[in-house]
């Protein structure tokens, strides 16, 4: 690689994307040329930085300096002053929002990450996500040489060992799934990254994807050796094009470095990758309705048992990971199994990737170990809420989640206490309507239903309906009781996740927001006037 003396890395996650980055990363790159400089100093385009709600964002290395809410005019600025001269353009700079001023700060010691302990998001925002280069200068593939050194068995025992479990919600434990897959019978076993993220609060593995795509291909590879796999396939959502495009990329550098193919570093071992476009459908993030898609049906969920590791993908087993699941994977192998369960709570090991959103004053992908509180995400690294006000309540996972109100603050993230599913934070501050948010977890449900199971496609449906009544001022009390109803049938008749969780937010929230719900059903009345606005009317409180 050539030596540069500075790099501007110029994060272009969507958020700062359409806040504009692409002309400041423009203009930044036309001022260098003009002032001689396109030999020493490198623009990089970089994952998200964690910090979009200040985008567009840059830094400029080796200083590790963060500039914020750039435009392009301020291109010739930089480069004259701190290019140039040396010299930090200080009313560019990055600052908390929460603060007044804040001097030049290097990135990792940005608030936003200075409690944070990255493993999974360790090179986003560092390298070059289309460079293979620097991704093996960060010690890139060691783990996949490492794992050749190993059997297949020693791999899986060294994950089994770590106790990692999928970071898609259902945490179920990653070594188990593997050696299910490696000691069924059946031909050809494959690898499935499934990256269909399509909850509502939930970016994490875009993040992941956009940021360092050769983490994936890494672990894929290395879970293909643990489980006899010669073939893997990363299921991504449609929508994620720039995602689809870093991995292609990924995926033909790697097989140009003799990293994907035939004999893979002269192991005898062979795997190769190919990038699948997802459907369009939130019900195709549910493995068995993957697999149905990937085969070239409509995705629906299938009835299990038969599970994927024994009977997946064309009737033979077949692991299906999560993005983040696999970014954990490479570390694992290159540090061992005791350094990852030193990280996090007894029964919870290493960090979560979660991404508050709402109301919070800083929303973005924040990097964990379990055991950190909500209040501390929520205050300490999210800043609180936009308004200044107190948070009325959170969605743990989405809008398949659980509500909890503030009094849930000082509990830990950990399967043992507060179990942060896929690691979505909703957040809303006291200014807002419980009941209208449930009411738009319902729309989304009823829209992303498959309609293959009649409880799901019927119940969404109905609870929609009560919901509709409830925000427009016509509800009464005794639907509770079939709303609650309605959702335990659900949870119980429904073939997938998606209507088995579809009333989970709404009974935890009337257990904690009974008097708003009342104020709705018995009184007519919306305590933050927000169900009203939804009709064009303004109902007085009382």
């Amino acid at each position: 690689m050539r030596f540069y003396r500075s790099h501007i890395l110029v994060c272009n996650a969507t958020p700062c994307v359409l806040k504009g980055s692409r002309a400041v990363q423009a203009a930044l790159t036309e001022e260098i040329e003009r002032n001689g400089l396109e030999q020493e100093i490198k623009v990089v385009e970089t994952g998200c930085l964690g910090l979009s709600e200040c985008g567009p964002i840059i830094v400029v290395y080796p200083e590790g300096t963060i500039y914020a809410n750039l435009t392009p005019q301020d291109a010739s600025e930089i480069v004259r002053e701190h290019l140039l001269k040396g010299k930090i353009v200080e009313r560019l700079l990055y600052r908390a929002p929460q603060a007044a001023r804040m001097p030049s700060v290097a990135l990792p010691e940005s608030p936003v990450l200075a409690r944070q302990q990255r493993i999974v998001l360790r090179n986003v925002g560092l390298i070059d996500p289309t460079s293979i280069e620097e991704y093996v200068a960060s010690n890139g593939y060691e783990a996949l040489g490492k794992a050749f050194s190993m059997s297949p068995e020693q791999v899986i025992d060294e994950i089994k060992r770590s106790n990692l479990r999928g970071r898609g919600g259902a945490a179920f434990p990653t070594g188990i799934k593997w050696e299910a897959a490696r000691n069924a019978s059946g031909e050809p076993k494959t690898v499935i990254c499934n990256a269909d993220e399509g909850e509502p609060g939930n970016f994490k593995d875009r993040i992941i994807m956009e940021g360092d795509p050769h983490s994936v291909v890494e672990a894929m590879v290395i879970a293909g050796y643990a489980v006899g796999a010669h073939k893997g396939y990363i299921y991504v959502r449609g929508e994620y094009k720039q995602a689809i495009n870093k991995l292609n990329k990924a995926v033909t550098d790697a097989k140009s470095k003799g990293l994907l193919g035939e004999d893979i570093l002269g192991s005898g071992f062979g795997f190769d990758i190919e990038v699948f476009r997802g459907a369009g459908a939130y019900v195709c993030g549910e493995e068995t309705a993957l697999i149905e898609s990937l085969e070239g049906r409509r995705g629906e969920s299938m009835v299990k048992p038969p599970y994927p590791p024994t009977h997946g993908l064309w009737g033979a087993p077949t692991v299906i990971n999560n993005v983040e699941t696999l970014a954990n994977v490479p570390q694992i192998i290159l540090n061992g199994s005791d350094w990852y369960n030193s990280i996090g709570t007894e029964r919870s090991k290493g960090t979560k990737v979660l991404t508050p959103c709402g109301d919070v004053l800083q929303p973005g992908a924040i990097e964990v170990p379990f055991g950190i509180t909500m209040r501390e995400v929520l205050y300490e690294i999210a800043g609180g809420t936009k308004s200044g006000k107190e948070i009325k309540a959170v969605l743990v996972g989405g809008p398949s989640g659980v509500c909890v109100g503030r009094e849930s603050l000082d509990r830990r993230f950990a399967y043992e206490d507060l179990s942060p599913g896929a690691g979505a934070l909703i957040v809303i501050d006291e200014d807002k309507c419980i009941v209208d948010l449930i009411h738009n977890c319902l729309e989304f449900f009823v829209h992303e239903s498959c309609g293959q199971c009649v409880p799901c496609r019927e119940g969404t449906k109905r609870m929609l309906d009560i919901a509709d009544r409830w925000v427009s001022g016509e509800g009464k009390p005794e639907e509770v009781r079939l709303m609650q109803e309605l959702a335990k049938n659900l949870a119980v008749s429904s073939r997938c996740g998606l209507g088995q969780f579809a009333g989970t937010a709404f009974v935890t929230s009337y257990n904690l927001f009974e008097d708003e719900y009342h104020a709705h059903l018995a009184e007519h009345e919306c305590p933050t006037n927000i169900c009203a606005m939804r009709n064009g009317r303004r109902m007085s409180n009382g």
